[in-house]
């Protein structure tokens, strides 16, 4: 294996499985193929902007549509560092701060952009759009607008399909936040025409409601990031890579070690660090002869096997279950015997 294989292969402590390995491979390689896409997208917009403020926030969001690729990029090589004396966690962390810092520029840029847009669409202000002579024949604006809009909508999807599978691979939320960035990309390349349209039919207005749908979405995909981004930050209890539910991990160990002759009962609070999950579990042995290193260390074992993302975990044996550990506790935590 060379070095760069051996860098892919690992999260920091983390030794990935090997699908978990292939995955990592070829995100990497989807998001280099999506920074050169958008930096042929963004300058093709840029060439037929011309006074549309539907086109002006369009390429904004292409613009935008940097911030989650390259955080990717940046975090990936980040968290492969090995843990240390002042990180001891490790850089788990790292695909957070990434998440935090694309999702507070969109929010910004999103809530500029539908302020702006409709300040001039209150004011009443008409954009024009002019003519362009090119190969000695002279033709309207729009219609290099409509076609650079169409053809920067397809591409994106494709990209964020694959790229959904491959965040679902690797829970890695910025990843998916990319994705789902990418697969909405076609609304965006659609509304843009769409008020470039209408600026040609005499619609002065459609322009800047198309503006405020754009900058809308942007809005909107950036405070739903920020908030599982401050979520994840603030050690809220792990939930999927899409953040849509809690992540069903932690109640697979507790019935584990429920199940278990010597444990009377058992509870884990579990937070997502970035990729691997910190696991503390809590257990009451129905005996303390029973809770013996060798039975831990076992238990231990199988849950770690349970998930690769599980290998940062702890057994904590104790005589009643800590309520103040463990929020919402409705079981009564019986003591030894």
């Amino acid at each position: 294996m060379n070095n760069g294989e051996k860098d892919a292969a690992r999260f920091g402590h983390t030794a990935l499985p090997p699908e978990q390995q292939r995955a990592l491979r070829k995100a990497v390689k989807w998001e280099w193929i999506t920074i050169i896409f958008l930096a042929v997208s963004t300058f093709l917009v840029y060439l037929v902007l011309g006074n549309s403020q539907a086109m002006k926030a369009a390429w904004i969001e292409d613009m935008l549509s940097f911030l989650p690729p390259i955080s990717f990029l940046v975090a990936t090589r980040v968290i492969r560092r090995r843990p240390s004396e002042s990180h001891p966690y490790g850089y788990h962390r790292a695909v957070g701060v990434a998440h935090l810092v694309a999702a507070v520029a969109l929010v910004v840029m999103g809530g500029y952009l539908l302020v702006d847009s409709g300040l001039k669409l209150v004011t009443a202000e008409h954009p024009t759009i002019g003519g362009i002579t090119l190969l000695g024949n002279t033709f309207w604006l729009g219609w290099l607008m409509v076609l650079a809009m169409l053809l920067t909508a397809g591409p994106p999807v494709v990209l964020g399909i694959i790229k959904m599978k491959l965040a679902k691979t690797l829970h890695d939320k910025v990843l998916y936040a990319d994705a789902d960035m990418n697969k909405a990309d076609w609304m965006t390349a659609l509304s843009a025409a769409v008020g470039v349209l209408g600026i040609g039919m005499g619609l002065w207005w459609a322009d800047s409601v198309a503006a405020l749908i754009i900058s809308t979405s942007i809005l909107h995909d950036g405070i739903k990031n920020l908030r599982g981004a401050i979520g994840g930050l603030t050690d809220t209890r792990a939930r999927t890579y899409d953040d849509s539910e809690p992540h069903p991990l932690g109640e697979r160990i507790d019935a584990y070690l429920q199940s278990l002759p010597w444990v009377r009962e058992a509870r884990s609070r579990v937070r997502d660090e970035g990729h691997v999950f910190h696991i503390e579990s809590f257990v009451v042995p129905r005996k303390w002869p029973g809770a013996t290193l060798r039975r831990i260390e076992k238990a231990r074992e199988a849950c770690v096997g349970m998930d690769w993302k599980a290998q940062d975990m702890v057994i904590v044996p104790v005589t009643v279950l800590p309520e103040e550990f463990l929020p919402g506790l409705t079981q009564g935590g019986g003591e030894y015997r």
